[in-house]
């Protein structure tokens, strides 16, 4: 049996990356807050934040041009109760859904393609955390960003960076359904199979309560930087704002609940 490090790690003196639990989040309601805490970033308002959320039932669309990604027609997708949204990171059709962890990165960024394979290295390390050998196939081209257990699929990443500071991030299959996956070309990649932590780990246990706090370390960590929790009030205080937690928001109409069923 692997042993497995605690959840917390220890303080160390490094910059601080701000960490915001949210919750689950409607993924347009989500892409507003990034706008505005990247605005706030762009200022200088407020330090290099990590929003960790989730997302009801939603496939977004990348930038990269993906006429086949959904292959049943949107109309069918809404039908089932999906969300659709077309987005401005990298990458093609994706799916969130509840028990998937996602994390958006809202830092200062000079170089892009570098704080992709940093980040796909925190993954890594997160994986590796939990007892999971996972790996990065980035010498087989832009289409395999993101972090793989053997030929399996576990993370996905795209970003967005504008006047020097990114936006969306990654996303990694916990103990959400995988099933959404199989009705589109998940990432442009016609024989993707994705797999989750709790899938690759034969487990019933939630496993995304510590799994985000091992994301959150090893992140900051690969950033040379050490995570400071910020609660979303504080954070709103900060974009001088105020407002309902994000993580009370509501599933929209007709979600699946095959898929709404996570924490």
């Amino acid at each position: 049996m692997v042993r497995r490090p605690p959840c917390h790690a220890p303080r160390v003196d490094r910059p601080e990356l701000q960490v915001v639990h949210l919750g689950v989040v409607e993924y347009r309601e989500a892409a507003a807050l990034q706008e505005r805490v990247r605005a706030a970033r762009v200022a200088g308002r407020i330090g290099d934040t990590l929003l960790l959320l989730e997302h009801w039932p939603v496939y977004t669309k990348g930038r990269r041009p993906d006429p086949g990604g959904l292959p049943m027609g949107e109309d069918w997708y809404r039908m089932q109760g999906f969300d659709i949204v077309e987005t401005k990171r990298g990458g093609r059709v994706t799916y969130h859904g509840p028990g998937q962890l996602v994390g958006y990165p809202i830092m200062a960024v000079t170089d892009v393609v570098g704080f992709v394979r940093t980040m796909e290295r925190s993954l890594v390390a997160a994986l590796a955390d939990e007892g999971l050998e996972a790996h990065t196939r980035t010498d087989e081209g832009p289409d395999y960003t993101g972090v793989w257990i053997r030929d399996r699929k576990v993370a996905s990443i795209g970003v967005h960076v504008s006047r020097g500071v990114s936006a969306h991030g990654f996303a990694v299959n916990v103990h959400n359904d995988l099933q959404p996956f199989e009705w589109v070309v998940a990432c442009g990649l016609p024989e993707v199979r994705m797999t989750s932590v709790q899938k690759e780990l034969a487990s019933v246990d939630d496993e995304l309560p510590c799994f985000r706090r091992r994301v959150a370390h090893r992140f900051a960590e690969a950033h040379g930087m050490r995570q400071r929790l910020l609660s979303e009030a504080r954070l709103r205080d900060a974009l001088g704002e105020a407002g309902p937690d994000a993580s009370t928001s509501a599933p929209p109409t007709g979600a699946i609940g095959s898929a709404g069923s996570g924490s």
